[in-house]
């Protein structure tokens, strides 16, 4: 496959995200901070990561920020909707993630950040509503609506390019139907208000509509069905999701890979959560949950391949559980319990109590989505973008590809395109270079 020819990153960047909740405000102080050196931009690939390049022994290991033509920090600027009005600075507040001390020394920068009206629907998100939410006789006119709201932010900020990444929350299940086969029967359906049509999937294809790059960060179906794949191909637009792989999922993602690679069986694995934040309260609901339950799931059926080593998965037992619990609030618990078995089946366990805090993890996903979308669009990589599967639970692929859920193998596949984006070999590791002297 040919290289990609890179367009440069001048100019301002809009970060657009559906749902100014925790995640998103999380992000957006973040970054403010790490403008003003008051913090750190800790969990971030494109901003801490170094990248190697060439053999062990030439020595050169950049940060990926300057290895690749990213954007920088001082050219972001951010818009949202949300169905509560409250402005970035109350939100923030209200989420408790964040406490005082990082927040008064910002609080002009998040305050001046208000929400546009939403679409928003309880049918889809059940357990939240407010008053901040757009009108229309159909779905199709909320799109446009939304396109309006995209086309007024970029010209208003003066921004050059835009990515959007949804914040938003888990939306019941709903799996594609004919409504979502070709661009023309989905526009038909949002003319009708057809029920299979989500808000997630209208931010979807207004973003598309207007050549603005889509990140999912929920376990929503939202572009993942045939319509809106090819609408991103046809716009030469890239689209990426979904669900932001962070506590417990995470934690999967590295311990199967371990088992597998070890050849250690697995009997069970049962997981429950508790949290008391706006998502746990949305995932209190059991439609919310089924979607987000779907997401969960998945990972370690498609990393321990039952089917490849029916002996030591096939008889697996998977168990995900989510507690809603308000005291928590935005600091999660996610309790894991392993029955693992080794050499002559002999019995063993493994026990993980993650006391995580979700925004924390999903913020700086939000910001490498960010700009590595961005990337992918001055770059002309249109449609999927399964390199940046790293970051998301469920990974979107094309047609008849099974995702890769192994954390260690989705960081080698992003590192590999940057290298191949930048012209430079890819890293295979063999090492035969180094010892054999016929080959030197």
């Amino acid at each position: 496959m040919k290289r990609p020819e890179i367009k440069g990153s001048e100019g301002r960047l809009g970060i657009l995200l559906p749902g100014m909740g925790a995640v998103a405000t999380t992000f957006i102080a973040g970054v403010e901070a790490v403008r003003q050196g008051l913090a750190r931009p800790i969990g971030s690939l494109t901003q801490m990561n170094m990248i190697r390049l060439g053999k062990r022994t030439d020595d050169r290991n950049p940060r990926i920020k300057d290895f690749v033509p990213l954007a920088g920090l001082d050219q972001l600027v951010f818009g949202g909707w949300d169905p509560i009005p409250d402005d970035a600075f109350k939100s923030a507040l209200n989420a408790g993630v964040l406490e005082r001390s990082h927040l008064d020394p910002i609080a002009d920068f998040l305050g001046a950040i208000q929400p546009m009206p939403a679409v928003f629907d309880p049918k889809y998100v059940k357990k939240l509503d407010g008053p901040n939410k757009k009108m229309a006789s159909n779905k199709r006119e909320l799109a446009e609506a939304l396109r309006a709201d995209i086309r007024r932010f970029r010209e208003e900020r003066g921004c050059d390019r835009l990515v959007m990444i949804w914040c938003g929350s888990t939306e019941i299940f709903l799996r594609p139907g004919p409504t979502h086969e070709t661009l023309e029967a989905f526009e038909k359906a949002m003319e009708e208000n057809d029920p299979s049509i989500a808000p997630s999937m209208l931010y979807a294809y207004a973003a598309l509509m207007e050549g603005v790059p889509y990140a999912n960060g929920a376990p929503n179906l939202s572009a993942d069905f045939p319509a809106l794949e090819a609408l991103a191909v046809e716009r030469g637009v890239p689209i990426g999701g979904k669900d932001f792989k962070t506590g417990q999922t995470l934690i999967k993602t590295i311990l199967a890979p371990g088992l597998k690679a070890r050849m250690l069986g697995l009997h069970g694995w049962f997981s429950t959560n508790i949290l008391g934040n706006r998502d746990g309260e949305v995932l209190d609901d059991p439609e919310s949950f089924k979607t987000k339950e779907e997401s969960k799931l998945g990972a370690l059926e498609h990393i321990l391949q039952s089917d490849l080593y029916p002996e030591l998965y096939g008889e697996m037992y998977h168990k995900v559980r989510i507690n809603y619990y308000p005291p928590r609030g935005d600091n999660k618990e996610g309790w894991d319990n392993l029955d693992i078995f080794g050499w002559m089946g002999y019995p063993m366990q493994i026990k993980v109590d993650f006391l995580c805090r979700d925004s924390i993890l999903a913020a700086p996903i939000v910001l490498d989505l960010a700009l590595f979308m961005d990337l992918a669009m001055r770059s002309g990589m249109s449609g999927i973008q399964e390199w940046l599967s790293f970051y998301f639970k469920s990974p979107q692929t094309g047609e008849g590809l099974y995702p890769e859920h192994d954390l260690f193998i989705q960081h080698r596949k992003l590192k590999n395109t940057l290298r191949w984006m930048m012209g430079e070999d890819l890293i295979t590791h063999l090492g035969i270079e180094y010892y054999d002297r016929e080959v030197l």
